[in-house]
């Protein structure tokens, strides 16, 4: 099972559900920080995953 599917298995209602829950733990003024932070770690990897091809090609 792809996460796809796993994402597509939730209702509208349990997502409303977790996403308040998830308000309710960090607070309105900490989520985007997090968001944030998840968005530049992303990047990151990104980044490093396309420096690994570029040296993998380099080695043939």
């Amino acid at each position: 099972m792809n996460l796809y599917n796993i994402i597509l298995a939730f209702s509208f209602q349990e997502i409303a559900i977790i996403l308040l829950i998830v308000l309710l733990l960090f607070g309105g003024r900490k989520i985007p920080e997090l968001m944030r932070g998840l968005g530049s770690g992303i990047k990151e990897f990104k980044n490093a995953s396309k420096e690994e091809e570029a040296n993998q090609k380099k080695e043939k």
